[in-house]
């Protein structure tokens, strides 16, 4: 793996594609900076070392061209703060301007490119975008690994104008190991947590897990569509009926590999979408006609729990409830809790980003467990074997 340990930076400007898509509030202030945290230490290696350095990241899903809730001048003082010295900031990320503000970088400076989004050829992978981007440095460095599964311009396409002086930040490469922890050097008994709303997102991921995995524990909206599929009553619970089937091949394949599939056995049902609903427990196929599932059941969590506990892998991809309301996120609590007690015996746990990750975080459990990824979709298509366009760009 070609990291940037394996380079010194001296005297060279750095870009380096970074994930600091972070949410904002309506006052444009940071809410949850881990993204930016996380690329820090690239960020400093590279200073260290007497490199300047060019960050460029999207932001957000701006439809038409600069839009001030997108732009990344907002991000300028958090980052500043971080570094402990000033980000400089170029209002576009190509054109003069970023062109001259690159050229005058001196060693150990910081300079942020506007939303790279800004311009449809991102996410189009424009070669001749990727050029301009390619000329503003001497050296690409890959470290946004939630972008890596897109072959956009900054992220994949980019990286042929650097055939000698390409590599992968510590974002990408702590992410990479991780997986492959979980995928190919699994200490036993692994158990994988799959939650969520729908089958469909994670069939692949199942399909692969099973040939894995030791257990596999199914809660979220996507465990109705399999109580559907045994012939259970649900109520008015998430389902995705054009999915039975697929469920019942699911049970089947577990069953045949010898996986211990577990479905939850009771669930907390409300009356209606909302946190100030009338809720009682309903044990699992028994659910009243205009009730829905948004949780899993006490009954549920101590069975979960105990199989989490008694595992020495633990992959978690999905949370078991409505976690954002109050009244829906004592399954998902119980499952981060019962991780964490098994990390604290010594499991290894990847927390698989999105939903996830957000559950640890809004727990703060997120420093007890072993390893939060950064990018929920790129890690899913990552183990799912698939080669993801930014990783590919960085070994070819």
């Amino acid at each position: 793996m070609k990291t940037i340990d394996q380079a010194s930076f001296a005297g060279k400007n750095v870009l380096i594609r970074v994930d600091f898509n972070v949410p904002l509030d309506e006052n444009y202030k940071i809410t949850d900076d881990n993204r930016i945290a996380a690329a820090l230490p690239t960020i400093k290696k590279i200073l260290a070392d007497g490199g300047a350095v060019i960050l460029m990241s999207h932001l957000g899903r701006p439809k038409d061209g600069p839009t001030e809730k997108y732009s990344l001048k907002h991000l300028i003082p958090h980052l500043s703060d971080l570094l402990g010295q000033e980000v400089q900031f170029a209002n576009d990320c190509i054109g003069q301007e970023a062109i001259d503000k690159a050229k005058e970088l001196e060693p150990g400076e910081v300079l942020l490119l506007e939303n790279l989004r800004f311009y449809k050829q991102e996410e189009k992978g424009d070669v001749e975008f990727a050029k301009k981007l390619a000329a503003l440095g001497n050296v690409y460095v890959n470290d946004a690994f939630g972008t890596a599964h897109r072959a956009h311009a900054s992220t994949s396409v980019i990286a042929q104008f650097f055939p000698d002086a390409k590599y992968f930040g510590y974002v990408m490469a702590s992410e990479l190991e991780n997986a492959e922890k979980v995928l190919n050097n699994a200490a036993k008994p692994f158990t994988a947590i799959m939650g969520g709303s729908k089958v469909s997102d994670k069939i692949q991921l199942i399909e692969k897990l099973l040939d894995k995995v030791d257990n596999l524990i199914i809660g979220g909206g996507m465990a109705y569509t399999f109580a559907k599929a045994d012939g259970g009553n649900i109520g008015t619970s998430l389902v995705e009926m054009d999915k039975l089937e697929l469920a019942k091949n699911l049970q089947q394949k577990a069953k045949d590999k010898g996986v211990k599939l577990f479905l939850p056995v009771d669930n907390v049902v409300a009356d209606k979408f909302a946190n100030d609903a009338q809720t009682k427990i309903a044990k699992t196929g028994e659910i009243d006609d205009n009730w829905m599932g948004l949780d899993i059941g006490p009954e549920t969590i101590k069975l979960f729990s105990e199989v989490i506990e008694n595992s020495k892998t633990i992959l978690w991809n999905g949370p078991m409830g409505v976690f954002e309301m109050e009244s829906f996120l004592v399954g998902t609590k119980a499952i981060a809790e019962a991780v964490v007690k098994a990390t604290d015996n010594g499991a290894f746990s990847l927390i698989g980003g999105g939903d996830s990750a957000a559950a640890v975080s809004k727990f703060g459990l997120t420093e007890r467990v072993s390893y939060v990824s950064t990018g929920g979709g790129a890690l899913l298509e990552y183990m799912e074997g698939k080669e993801l366009p930014g990783v590919k760009a960085i070994n070819d």
